[in-house]
């Protein structure tokens, strides 16, 4: 959006400079109206009370019932627990840890994208206590008593990781709308705000295993 904007203003000086001066304030009103914000998003952690199609009625950990709509062709996810031995140098994780005092990280939660998918990598804060998102490429890895250390790698940085045997290995299982239920618990990481109040989800994850829910 920033840069649509600088590019509109570059557009509007333009335009001006080649433009009769009363149509100035028209010209810069239609600018500003295509100019909208971004839709605001919410990380959602919820248990489904009912489905009815694509709508979600869920409520939310803090007791809040939420409405979710499911955009069309969304992608329905299983979060399945996986085996530690599944990740291998050039496997691309999202690591849920805590921060340690040597600068390194220690995992409570790792998923395991499937073959093909990579969502941004980066590194940030993350919304459980005092805890940290990786999703990064595994660059080497070395197993000892106490479990795994991986080096990972991603845009701009690098980040040590060390996996004891306490952490949640998990991937993605495809599923389908039809195997979404009362009673399961959901996450969405980025569910769009909509004017009436309910949101709108890109896509939703499922399942009693992991941190993440």
């Amino acid at each position: 959006m920033t840069i649509l904007k600088v590019l509109g203003a570059g557009v509007v000086a333009l335009l001006f400079a080649a433009s009769p001066q009363p149509q100035h304030a028209a010209l810069a009103q239609a600018m500003q109206q295509t100019a909208q914000p971004a839709p605001q998003t919410v990380r959602v952690r919820a248990t489904i009370e009912s489905v009815d199609g694509p709508m979600l009625t869920v409520k939310s950990r803090d007791g809040a019932e939420m409405k979710i709509k499911l955009a069309d062709n969304a992608p329905v996810n299983e979060v399945v627990k996986a085996p530690l031995t599944d990740i291998k140098e050039g496997s691309y994780l999202a690591i849920t840890a805590t921060p340690q005092p040597d600068g390194s990280q220690k995992a409570m939660a790792i998923l395991i994208f499937p073959q093909g998918v990579h969502p941004a990598e980066g590194f940030s804060n993350w919304d459980l206590p005092n805890s940290t998102m990786t999703n990064a490429t595994v660059a080497n890895e070395v197993t000892g008593v106490d479990g795994k250390t991986l080096s990972v790698t991603y845009k701009d940085g690098e980040k040590k990781i060390m996996v004891p045997p306490s952490a949640e290995i998990i991937t993605y299982k495809k599923a389908t709308m039809a195997d979404l239920k009362p009673g399961q618990k959901i996450f969405i990481f980025a569910a769009k705000k909509l004017p009436d109040g309910g949101l709108e989800a890109p896509n939703v994850s499922f399942g009693d295993y992991g941190v993440w829910r």
